[in-house]
């Protein structure tokens, strides 16, 4: 076991401070990772907080790692010491499963194992994430980073750009088909530049008009606020696919009218509060509402690989492990654009 320098939450209603962790010693098929980067994702702030569920405390979060190999176990044939790579947001799953053998570990019908806050499979070690020097990775679970991408900008591809690639690429997203992103923060921007790279045309209905240039900046075709009930009417019936990334409370009714026939409504922002969905909203045009989360492995180094080859990467503000309460504080008032970025060597 090795111990390592970290930044997690101790205790309950504590601030994220320095701390020590153990990484277990790499096996044959793992990876030591020296870590560069990592992303700040509004989860890392759920799950220290304890508003999903109970933390195991010391909580290191941070889900978008990028980092140099250091280290390869003697069975490990994807990586050699010195390249870049990455881990995302599991690190392990059962991988016998229907979920997992169809190449969506993500959904593994067992158990998948989260970066952090979680159990290894086996020895039952807590997990902990890339607010850290370093971490130990089986390779299956480590992706390759395209090196013509900055790398700090790259970090968030591994959360953020998932989650807008998987429910893409499921539907269809492409030539000819009409996408509506709903909001415009750290998962929205991300949707727009893929869609567009994809050759959608993109829509974005955000409460800001502030976002507007912003918008139009990264792709999107239109921007429509969605506090105008006449420009949302003149919607109606425009959509194949939505991207709702808002965790906000709202009548997701209104929304659903914006699709076409046949057209599907996305979940991937997580409100406070369960959604109210009227029977009649599904009906009219055969409209459906779904929910997606991150990726399995195969479709998470496609995006990374479909992104290297777009030079497409988030917008980010870089800080130091110094700063990531006030960065924390800002994500909560929505208060970055669009994604902090921990440079871990600082």
């Amino acid at each position: 076991m090795t111990r390592v320098s970290a930044w997690g939450v101790s205790a309950d209603g504590s601030d994220v401070g320095p701390l020590e962790i153990t990484r277990r010693e790499p096996g044959p098929h793992d990876v030591v990772i020296d870590i560069d980067f990592c992303g700040v994702c509004h989860s890392d702030i759920h799950t220290a907080r304890g508003e999903w569920g109970e933390p195991m405390y010391p909580v290191v979060t941070g889900h978008e790692i990028i980092g140099h190999v250091s280290a390869v176990g003697a069975e490990v044939s994807k990586f050699r010491i010195g390249d870049i790579a990455g881990v995302g947001v599991i690190v392990d799953s059962c991988r016998e499963c229907d979920a997992c053998t169809s190449g969506f570990e993500n959904y593994c019908m067992r158990q998948n194992v989260g970066t952090y806050n979680s159990r290894e499979l086996g020895t039952g070690a807590t997990t902990y994430g890339g607010y850290s020097t370093s971490i130990v990775t089986d390779e299956r679970f480590t992706f390759s980073i395209p090196t013509n991408l900055d790398p700090a900008a790259a970090a968030p591809l591994l959360c953020a750009g998932i989650t807008l690639w998987s429910p893409l690429r499921h539907w269809q997203a492409g030539p000819g088909k009409r996408i509506a992103v709903m909001g415009m923060g750290g998962l929205g921007h991300m949707g727009i530049k893929l869609a567009r790279a994809l050759g959608a045309h993109v829509t974005v209905l955000s409460h800001s008009s502030s976002k507007r240039e912003d918008a139009l900046r990264l792709g999107a075709e239109e921007f429509v606020i969605t506090s105008d009930a006449a420009s949302l009417k003149q919607l109606r019936g425009s959509f194949d696919l939505i991207l709702n990334t808002v965790s906000a409370d709202l009548d997701i009714n209104e929304y659903l009218k914006l699709l076409r026939w046949n057209g599907t409504l996305v979940v991937l922002g997580l409100p406070g509060k369960p959604l109210v969905v009227h029977a009649g909203s599904l009906m009219d045009k055969r409209r459906t509402l779904s929910a997606s989360g991150i990726g399995g492995l195969r479709e998470t180094q496609e995006m990374l690989d479909f992104c290297g080859q777009h030079n497409i990467v988030s917008d980010v503000e870089i800080i130091t492990p110094a700063g990531i309460n006030a960065a924390w504080a800002r994500v909560v008032a929505s208060d970055v654009k669009y994604r902090f970025v921990i440079d871990i060597k600082a």
